[in-house]
């Protein structure tokens, strides 16, 4: 499983499968997600502006990426 790691709270979907270099726009995302191909947490996902959470699971082609939120610790 490859870990992701967003910079805020939640990320849409689409703009995850660009970060996780699954597709490279923004419209082969929405073509990916209309087929039925992507998986969110087991489940077949059909949203492009679903919000994913840190600990989220997406999959695709039998590989999972896990949502991952930065912590960034000042001292």
């Amino acid at each position: 499983m490859k870990k992701v790691d967003i910079g805020s709270d939640y990320i849409k979907l689409d703009q995850f499968l660009k970060l996780a270099d699954i597709v490279m726009s923004g419209g082969e995302a929405k073509l990916l997600i209309m087929s039925e191909e992507i998986k969110v947490n087991g489940e077949v996902a059909t949203q492009r502006g679903k919000k994913l959470r840190s600990g989220d699971i997406v999959e695709y082609m039998n590989k999972e990426f896990q949502v991952s939120k930065e912590v960034f610790i000042c001292i």
